[in-house]
Order: structure tokens, then C-alpha cells, then sequence
């Protein structure tokens, strides 16, 4: 049976194409539910309060960067979004005078315009949102080399290489309205992918690249960055890719209510835990990832009832 077209945009594919018994099943899951998703590989974690959760996402940060040594160089792959804990990093760094020298940090992703990537001075640029609120804000003498800092460009051989630089021990994540991590988005359904999207093992072999970004994408950015204005997001990005991906250690994605939705934030944990993989929902391919965990603030995850506005 012929997979259904999007309801969002029939030119790509995204969780909309998913069999509906699959959205149904994700919807009816209660928070106590979805705690019980977990399975070995993959943890559900829940936090009380805001602010909790951005201090243990900030500890991740610290619990990385204390393994690096000048023969075993770690590091962290981090997103801009959420952004609440790079400041509680700084501040963390700072008080426990903790040496960066030999840590490293991967920057998950970049706006590309123009044939390149944006510029620092772009007011959306995540590379100014990683050094203004959390590097620049790092004592000097207990501040990481600049060739540790790996931000994702045009060209992308040498972020791609700097992978070969530390271990990353563990990447970073949120999620997004279209069940992306980094811009890893559901593919545009042209081509050899007009009846299915591409298999797990073809989307899991996508490097670092440029991407073109799915129609909800450019929205949700417009909606949490912009104040709606979708005319000064960029149509393409950067991305950091599952090939990338795969050699961290571990995955940890951050869900704050402030992104995803009810729905998003059930349906992916559900499809990892069940081991439901399908690049029309990239993030449900981290099911074959061997250490993931979600990280859930209660009072973010919402409801999937009906209720008018």
C-alpha cells in the first residue's frame, strides 16, 4: 500500500506519512507512560523543574570535558536550541576552575546563504550563540584552544576531520517540530525516494553537509528565534549528520516543551523505543544508536487531548 502524501507539504516526507496507528499510539501515552519507555540503549529521564533540567543538561558539558587528557582529548557536540544552559556552563567552568586545554567542542550546525555559511555578525548565527553565551563568558586562562572549537562551514573537510581530533563523548541535541536533531530533516520526496524515503541505513550514511531545510523548519525557526518573521530564516543550513553522530559515544536529546509538541515528544520516544526506524521521522533512527537518552521536563510535556483555543 502506497505510503500516504503529507498533510504539511506533499513535496516531503515527515511524520505525516507515518501509518496512523503509529500517531494514535504515540498520542495516548500518558507522562507516566512515557517514562516507562525505557529499554537498554535507550533512557527516559524526567526532571521537575526548569531549573533542574538545564543544570543536568549543563552537567554533560562539565562530565565530558573532566575526561580530557593531553592523550585522550573529549569533547562535546552541542546545539543552539535549547540554549538556556551554555551560560550555567560558563558559570560551572568558572567556579570549578576546570582547565579546558585538551577539551574540545563540536557546534551541531550553521545557516548557509549566499553559497556559504553565515556570518558571525548574522543575528541568527549559532556560532555567535555558542560564543556569546557560553565561551566568551569562560575565564581566559581556563578557556579551550580556538582549534579545539569546530563550528560547521561551507566546506565542511575540516569539521569533518576534527572528528578524528577527540572522543566525543556524548552529542547534544532538541528536537525539532519536524522530529529532526541538528538539520538532520526528512528528505524531499522526488526522485528515488518518491514512493519511500530513504531505508535507515541510507539516511545513517549521510555525513556533514548542506541541507535543504524542510517547510516546518523554516517556520519553527521563524516561530522561536524570529518573532515569526520566516522571511529572514534561511532556506538552507549545515547540519552535523548521523555518520557523525554515530561516533558519539552517547546521545542525549533535551526536551523542554519549548520546541517540539505533545504529539513530537511521545511519538519519537515511542518509535526508539519500540525500534520503529524511518527517515521520514529522522530522529526515530537513533533506535539503533547504542546509548540514547531523552531528557523530559514534566511540565513541558503537555496533552494530547483536544482542547480549543
Amino acid at each position: 500500500m502506497p505510503r500516504p502524501l503529507s498533510r504539511i507539504a506533499p513535496d516531503w516526507w515527515d511524520y505525516t506519512t507515518l501509518d496512523a496507528a503509529i500517531i494514535r499510539d504515540a498520542a495516548a501515552l500518558s507522562a507516566q507512560d512515557l517514562a516507562q519507555l525505557s529499554r537498554p540503549g535507550f533512557r527516559i529521564a524526567m526532571y521537575d523543574t526548569l531549573e533542574d533540567f538545564y543544570l543536568a543538561e549543563a552537567l554533560e558539558y562539565i562530565t565530558a570535558w573532566r575526561q580530557a587528557t593531553p592523550d585522550d582529548p573529549v569533547g562535546i557536540c552541542g546545539p543552539v536550541g535549547p540554549t538556556e544552559q551554555l551560560p550555567l556552563v560558563a558559570r560551572l567552568v568558572n567556579e570549578l576552575q576546570l582547565d579546558l586545554r585538551h577539551a574540545h567542542f563540536w557546534g551541531m550546525d550553521e545557516w548557509y546563504e549566499n553559497g556559504r555559511e553565515v556570518p558571525v555578525t548574522h543575528p541568527l548565527s549559532f556560532e555567535r550563540a555558542d560564543r556569546e553565551l557560553c565561551f566568551n563568558r569562560i575565564r581566559d586562562d581556563l578557556r579551550m584552544p580556538e582549534a579545539n572549537l569546530h563550528f560547521p562551514k561551507a566546506d565542511t573537510a575540516a569539521y569533518i576531520a576534527s572528528w578524528d581530533k577527540a572522543r566525543c563523548a556524548v552529542m547534544q541535541g532538541g528536537q525539532g517540530d519536524i522530529k529532526h536533531w541538528a538539520f538532520n530533516d526528512p528528505l524531499r520526496r522526488a526522485g528515488a525516494f518518491q514512493a519511500a524515503p530513504p531505508s535507515p541505513q541510507e539516511y545513517r550514511a549521510l555525513g556533514t553537509r548542506v541541507v535543504e531545510l524542510h517547510p516546518i523548519t523554516l517556520a519553527q525557526n521563524a516561530r522561536t528565534s524570529g518573532g515569526g518573521n520566516i522571511g529572514m530564516v534561511p532556506l538552507q543550513a549545515i547540519t552535523v549528520g548521523p555518520r557523525e553522530t554515530w561516533r558519539a559515544e552517547k546521545v542525549s536529546i533535551w526536551h523542554a516543551g519549548m520546541h517540539d509538541n505533545p504529539l513530537g515528544q511521545r511519538l519519537t520516544a515511542l518509535m526508539i523505543s519500540k525500534q520503529i526506524a524511518d527517515s521520514s521521522v529522522p530522529m526515530s533512527l537513533l533506535a539503533d544508536h547504542p546509548d540514547v537518552q531523552f531528557n523530559y521536563y514534566r511540565g513541558g510535556l503537555g496533552s494530547c487531548a483536544v482542547e480549543m483555543h
